[in-house]
């Protein structure tokens, strides 16, 4: 897998330098003194530049990142004779170990049918003082406490809209303190200071996905500051230590293959790629200013973002979670599975996409934070391989009627009237095993 993720790698690495050559741009400069004033100026309305962004193109898609993981094999793993991996008819061909239904159940015990639930209990059929008053208190005391554990014990049953923000800062230990206020200013001088090609490659994806949606498009300013910030954060290369990726070279201008020369491109270590400011997008919601945003970013993509888009065996890695998902329907769902299989639609070509932007983009914002508020009470994102085959799920009969890849993409197109906890609660607890 290691080597995997080293080649992957350098392919990213190689389609930003040729971007570099073809364009002629340096991957980094500092801006002249006019360019830096005028940064300054409008620095809170960036999306009222429109540089001519033509010529770039995002690194990579999600899709193709797909094709790397539906080539990835274990040269230790003969397919011989053992039956019980070889009738895995999936796209993701890698053995590694995941949850069936029963030990999903226990893991999402707190989910189940006889335990409170906002984004279901919270609802106009059920009195609200039966659920939602009493949860509001807990949380109160739960913050009052400045109990982290006990916060994400909490948030398994959902966040009252209200205590949200703080909660979730609580969990991930996020604190307003003057020198973190600094820490995100002096970033922001840097970027003032810095041209990056990476910049380039930040705005183009804003402009391609959050300024297209409904619910994001406003966001547009915030998004260009966390995530400009975000490329020059150089405490990001922390997550290397733990993760199976590792950070990007460069070398200085004419130093070509000298190691001493070598320098972390970006400074975060972190290529964007197409649907990377989808991770930001929602928090937004939450946090209005922009240090307290960008800490929240900074903490979720180190905790749990960066697995959705590098190579590992982790349980809450993208290829696990792909495996999970492919082995739940197939368990479950197996005449779908095989018809879907049939027609030449694998169910992975359609959820992998979700799966990877964590939903955002593709929930309605209410019905994403109840999701995002599961992965951080459970410190897993298993969840987003649940719920991708709960959609499956849902929408059964209607697939089973479908003929090809684009008829099932199109059952599947929008998944914004969805109600995330219902379809959770209905696939893993009232479904037969």
């Amino acid at each position: 897998m290691r080597k995997a993720q080293g080649s992957w790698e350098k392919r990213i690495l190689k389609s930003l330098n040729s971007m570099c050559t073809e364009l002629s741009i340096p991957l980094a400069r500092k801006r002249p003194v006019g360019q830096q004033k005028e940064l300054l100026n409008k620095w809170n309305e960036m999306g009222t530049d429109e540089p001519d962004l033509s010529l770039f193109r995002p690194v990579y898609a999600p899709k193709d990142f797909l094709e790397v993981l539906i080539n990835l094999r274990n040269p230790n793993y003969e397919n011989g004779d053992s039956l019980s991996f070889r009738t895995h008819l999936g796209l993701i061909q890698v053995p590694l170990k995941v949850k069936d239904i029963p030990e999903l159940k226990e893991c999402f015990v707190e989910l189940g049918l006889n335990t409170g639930q906002l984004g279901i209990d919270d609802s106009t059929q059920v009195p609200p003082e039966l659920f939602e008053s009493e949860h509001v208190r807990i949380g109160q005391k739960v913050l009052a406490e400045q109990d982290s554990a006990a916060a994400q014990q909490y948030i398994r049953q959902g966040s009252p809209t209200a205590l949200r923000a703080e909660l979730w800062a609580l969990i991930l230990n996020i604190s307003s303190q003057p020198e973190d206020i600094l820490y995100y200013e002096q970033l922001k001088t840097n970027v003032i200071q810095h041209d990056l090609l990476v910049d380039s490659l930040i705005y183009k994806d804003v402009k391609l996905t959050a300024s297209n949606d409904d619910y994001y498009f406003v966001f547009e300013d915030y998004l260009y500051q966390v995530l400009l910030c975000f490329s020059r954060d150089t405490s990001v290369l922390a997550h290397f230590a733990y993760n199976s990726a590792s950070p990007p070279k460069s070398y200085i201008r004419g130093k070509l293959g000298l190691e001493e020369y070598a320098v972390f491109y970006p400074p975060n270590g972190v290529i964007p790629f197409h649907g990377f400011s989808m991770y930001v997008a929602p928090l937004c919601f939450l946090y209005h200013e922009p240090y307290k945003l960008y800490q929240t970013f900074r903490e979720m993509y180190v905790r749990f973002f960066f697995r959705l888009h590098s190579i590992s065996s982790h349980p809450s890695g993208i290829v696990s979670l792909c495996l999970l998902f492919e082995t739940l329907l197939q368990t479950y769902l197996p005449q779908l599975f095989y018809h879907l299989r049939e027609i030449g639609a694998q169910p992975l070509r359609i959820s992998f996409k979700w799966m990877v932007r964590a939903f955002s983009g593709y929930l309605a914002t209410d019905q994403l934070l109840l999701l995002w508020d599961r992965i951080l009470g459970y410190n897993s994102l298993e969840i987003l391989a649940v719920l991708a085959a709960a959609v499956f799920a849902f929408r059964a009969v209607n697939l089973m009627e479908v003929t090809s890849l684009a008829s099932a993409e199109a059952v599947l197109a929008d998944l914004s009237t969805l109600k995330v906890m219902p379809l959770l609660q209905i696939f893993l607890f009232a479904t037969v095993t």
